[in-house]
């Protein structure tokens, strides 16, 4: 049985130095596996069954939807599905929160991921251990759970609270100078399509 483990340990080391590791690749169904349940298992009991304290109102959602458009979208998506540029190309890959490996989390589970992170992925933590960014994070429980059911105009107003890239305030600059009458310079050439 040893010889069998060393073999198998021999096997993986000899093909780890030759293909290497790479951000690129889909993390293996043991790779899966075991984060699950290392992230499961960090997480302190008393946090695991926490319900959310801060009532879902309007007021909530929308305060939510406008946090998480300014500071999670990056990796998340402002839809949650994870497909932009820097949640494609993180290892693990951002998750698709709509899906049911988000969603079937109990709020302290999520609430506790945000407020810490997750340790060897992407996923920083955020906040200070204060009252007030704690209720900020349950409001962002709220919205996960809502992100199946956003809707095209909720997605739209979110647009408006992405952060903006360097030619995106330039354009604007341009255009209050000519509306207020003043000329416009052109924009500089941009060798990143897209960007």
């Amino acid at each position: 049985m040893a010889l069998l483990g060393l073999g198998a340990g021999g096997a993986g080391l000899a093909f780890v130095l030759s293909a290497g590791f790479s951000a690129r690749d889909e993390p293996t169904a043991v790779e899966a596996f075991v984060a699950r349940r290392l992230r499961n298992f960090s997480i302190p009991r008393e946090h695991r069954d926490a319900r959310n304290p801060v009532a879902l109102t309007p007021v909530v959602l929308a305060r939510a939807r406008e946090h998480f458009a300014d500071h999670c979208a990056s990796c998340h998506g402002n839809d949650g599905r994870g497909q932009t540029t820097l949640g494609r190309n993180l290892y693990p890959k951002a998750p698709d929160m709509q899906l049911a490996d988000t969603q079937g989390l109990p709020d302290g589970h999520l609430f506790w991921i945000i407020k810490n992170g997750v340790r060897l992925t992407g996923m920083p933590a955020w906040g200070e251990d204060t009252p007030e960014d704690d209720s900020t994070t349950w409001e962002l429980v709220h919205f996960i759970r809502h992100l199946p059911k956003l809707t095209p105009e909720e997605l739209a107003e979110m647009r408006e609270f992405n952060p903006r890239g360097r030619r995106d305030w330039e354009a604007a600059e341009a255009e209050r100078r000519f509306l207020e009458g003043g000329e416009v310079a052109p924009a500089p050439p941009s060798s990143h399509a897209g960007h």
